[in-house]
């Protein structure tokens, strides 16, 4: 409604009202601990260990994954069970790293990127992650979660994801020119790279990049990024980058006859419920993104 058939702000925000009560909204409410949390822990389930991750894969059902995704939604940050849920949050959550408190963030790029995010949309002070975040910049422009082991180089998951949090601390009032500094160079990181080419080589960096996900969760792919662009052009004022032609490109060449978009693949994990009719078949949320990504393009460029 608002993104494709131009509503007015009441009629959208008159459905927007309805995510806490209705649909999936209502649905990851209704499994939310009494504390506020979501399966007992701030990264990982409190009863998951090293085997079922291994034998299950990776559990997208605690309190950081669902809180992203109810950012996602759409989830009014002013409703009365967002302020409940944050306040809680923050009484109850801590990271599973050392026991940080859950809005002072963790040591990770990639969950600091995140946390930024949702907390800059539900009206947490969440500055002095940012200001972590703008000191481990690497040399070449983005961030990856590995720094703290050695690497030297930027990854293109860590890189979206603190993008994408730097890009809602700013829409929401935030804004620094160092903030900014550090945005430009992770977007100009990705988009030197067209969004999915090894700068060395000119090659795929990875072929997943290509294929098409919902839930991303820290998972990186062109769509992801285009999103990200059109979000930052709109906050920005400015035209869609020329570098981004190549993945606008693969992405409507995407386009199934009927005029949706499949989804390639789901990562392996425990989840709430299926967004969506599963691998292989078209996807309402992904479409929406590629929609709305080719609008924003096709009305922006000649």
């Amino acid at each position: 409604m608002r993104d494709l058939l131009n509503a007015p702000d009441a009629e959208w925000q008159k459905e927007r009202a309805k995510i806490e009560a209705e649909g999936w909204g209502a649905k990851l409410f209704s499994v939310q601990d009494e504390d506020g949390q979501w399966a007992g822990g701030a990264f990982v389930p409190a009863d998951f260990t090293e085997q079922k991750w291994r034998e299950e894969g990776q559990a997208w059902t605690s309190t950081c994954w669902t809180l992203a995704q109810l950012r996602q939604f759409g989830l009014p940050p002013e409703c009365a069970c967002a302020r409940r849920t944050v306040r809680l949050i923050g009484d109850n959550s801590r990271w599973d790293h050392a026991g940080q408190r859950y809005w002072d963030g963790e040591v990770e790029e990639c969950i600091n990127g995140r946390t930024v995010a949702d907390g800059a949309y539900f009206g947490v002070d969440v500055s002095p992650i940012v200001e972590r975040l703008l000191g481990e910049r690497q040399e070449d422009g983005g961030w990856n979660c590995e720094r703290a082991n050695g690497s030297e180089v930027s990854s293109f998951h860590t890189t979206i994801n603190v993008l994408e949090g730097l890009l809602e601390y700013e829409r929401h009032g935030g804004a620094t020119p160092q903030t900014q500094d550090a945005r430009r160079s992770g977007e100009d990181y990705l988009l030197r790279r067209n969004l999915f080419r090894r700068l060395s080589t000119g090659e795929v960096a990875d072929e997943a990049f290509l294929k098409l996900s919902y839930p991303n969760r820290w998972r990186y792919d062109v769509l992801r990024a285009l999103d990200y662009f059109r979000n930052a052009s709109a906050f920005d004022g400015t035209s869609p980058d020329p570098r981004l032609a190549e993945a606008i490109g693969y992405v409507r060449s995407r386009q199934l006859p009927d005029g949706r978009w499949v989804q390639d693949w789901s990562p392996r994990g425990r989840i709430w419920f299926e967004i969506g009719d599963g691998d292989g078949q078209p996807s309402r949320w992904i479409t929406l993104q590629a929609l709305r990504v080719l609008d924003w393009w096709d009305k922006a460029r000649p």
